[in-house]
Parts: C-alpha cells; structure tokens; sequence
C-alpha cells in the first residue's frame, strides 16, 4: 500500500506532463569531437628594441607592464667618443673656413693684378683652384660631422611598436653593444597558441570555433592559423579570441579543440530530470509515457538550443516527452 501511495505522484506528475508536452523523435547527429588543450596568451608581435650604438646606458624610462607609443623614446645610449670626433672636425672646419677667406682674398687680388697688366691669367686660375678645393674640403668635413652627429642620434632606443613592456634585461649605467636587446615589447593584439599533438593535425581546420574557458568565463575564439612545422611531435596554432584578459602574457587557458566528428544523441537539455543522483527521461511507449533512466554526457550548444547527450539508455528512433 505504501509503495503504491509513492508510484502515485510520479504517476499523476507523468500524466499531467503528457497532457502539455509534445514528442520529439530522437535521430543521431554529427558533433564535432573536442579535445581539451591548454592554449598561452602570446602576443602577436613581440619586437626587441635594441641598440643601435654601443656606449654607456644613461637613462632608462621604462620597466616591465609600461605601456609605449611607437617612436617613444625608451632608453640613451652615449658613446664620448663621437662628441671628441665631433670636437676635431668643428676645429678643423674652423681652420678650413679661414684658408677659404684666405684664398678668396688672394684670388680677388689676383684679379685686380691681371686687369693692370701685373698678374697672369695662369696665376688667377691657379689660385681660383686652390679656392674651391678648400670650398670641397669644407664640405667634406660638414657631411663628416653630419654622419657624427647622426651616430650620437642613434644612442636614442625607440620603441618600434607600441604596446606593453614585457621585459627590460639591462639596468642604467651598463656598456650595451650595438643590437644589444634593450626591451621587448608586446603589441598588435594577443592570441592563444596551442599545441596540439601530431595525430590530430589533419583534423584542424583554419576557421573552426573554438570552446574557451578563461578564468570561469566561457568564450568562443577561431582558429587563425595552423603552422605547417611539426616540432617535438606537436603542431601550433593559433586562436583569436575576443575579450581575452591579456594581463599577463603566458597565461595556460583551458581550450576544446575540435578533432574530427561523431554521431550522438542529443535531447534538449530540458528533457532530463535528476533525482537522487540520476537522470530520467521521459520516453513515449505505445503513445504513455514513461520514465526511463539514461547515463548524460556533456553539454552541446545547436541551432542555439542547450542540448544534452544521451550516452545510454536511449536509442535512434524513439520518441521522448519534451516540456
């Protein structure tokens, strides 16, 4: 008796959901099959600025997590021994500046001696000569000193994107060499790099969706680019995602990588009821319904619809009662 008076509810509670709900035949679909990997938050371009002149370190105005412009000013190099380069060729300019006052005094004079009768035209050539190799020389050591004072330029480092600093691997007051790194710098966006082993390489496709659970948040991402190399039996890829925290560059986030597809029975997620840790569905036989308990799998978002997998305990062709 008392087990008949607790079959009652689930009976009248069966009946009463036969009188709203309408049957679904249940057919298999294709899935895609999803590996779990974990992706790093990289950069997408990581450019070093270096040195370009080898000297002494005496500023340096940035450090890791700064953010720069493209063309800032991050670091000065200073060589001493361009402003000493640069010291000679202003004295020598100075002298070369009066031999050509010099010459062109004595030439002007020449002149004046040809026009009476007391100079020859071979001597004013001659000292006309003389005025424009020291006019040349003057020029030489002005584009000498250009060069100098372009080198001495060189001591600034720029930055040549702009993004965040990621590391600063010299200190002020240090000798660098020319091409000596100074700062790398991330920049142009961030991206998930996966390394996916070898035997599912022929089964990623360029423009997949891509399952991404970033610090309890679900996102979605595409696959941009597979690279063609194989190195340590794995393949990389990469994933742009949207609303990545890229707050700290080499992050390992949790990504579902489609590897192929399989069939499936999926039921809307709506359809399963749990009760004392396990799960019912409600089936039509010979047009009643009945509760019949199945094994779940995961989650499968279609068509926008919440979808639940039926491992067992349901088969291609039933009907279920769906709410």
């Amino acid at each position: 008796m008392m087990r008949a008076l607790a079959v009652l509810p689930v009976l009248v509670s069966l009946a009463a959901t036969s009188a709203v709900a309408a049957e679904r035949e249940v057919r298999p679909v294709t899935i895609p099959e999803l590996k779990a990997v974990y992706g790093e938050v990289q950069a997408k371009d990581a450019v070093t600025a270096r040195a370009r002149l080898a000297g002494t370190l005496v500023s340096l105005g940035v450090s890791e997590g700064d953010m720069v412009k493209a063309g800032d000013v991050i670091a000065r190099i200073v060589d001493d021994k361009i402003e000493f380069r640069i010291k000679a060729v202003d004295a020598q300019l100075l002298g070369l500046k009066a031999s050509l006052q010099n010459a062109e005094a004595e030439l002007e004079r020449a002149r004046q001696l040809m026009k009476n009768g007391a100079a020859t035209a071979q001597r004013v050539d001659q000292l006309q000569t003389e005025a424009e190799v020291t006019g040349n020389r003057i020029l030489a050591a002005e584009a000498e000193r250009s060069v100098l004072v372009e080198q001495a330029a060189e001591g600034n480092v720029l930055a040549p994107s702009g993004g965040t600093v990621l590391s600063v691997p010299v200190t002020r007051s240090a000798v660098v060499m020319a091409g000596e790194t100074v700062a790398t710098i991330a920049g142009g966006g961030f991206y998930l790099r996966l390394a996916v082993p070898e035997r599912h390489a022929t089964a990623l496709r360029e423009g997949a969706e891509i399952h991404i659970e970033a610090a309890g948040k679900a996102l979605s991402g595409k696959l941009a680019k597979i690279y063609p190399e194989i190195r340590a039996g794995r393949v990389t890829a990469d994933v742009e995602v949207k609303d990545l925290d890229t707050r700290f560059t080499g992050t390992r986030v949790l990504v579902e990588l489609p590897v192929g597809q399989r069939q499936a029975l999926l039921v809307p997620a709506g359809a399963v009821t749990t009760r004392a840790g396990l799960d019912f569905i409600v089936v039509s036989e010979g047009g009643k319904p009945v509760e019949r308990t199945v094994v779940t799998g995961g989650h499968v978002s279609r068509d926008g619809e919440d979808e639940v997998e039926i491992l067992t305990g349901l088969a291609a062709g039933e009907r279920i009662v769906t709410p």
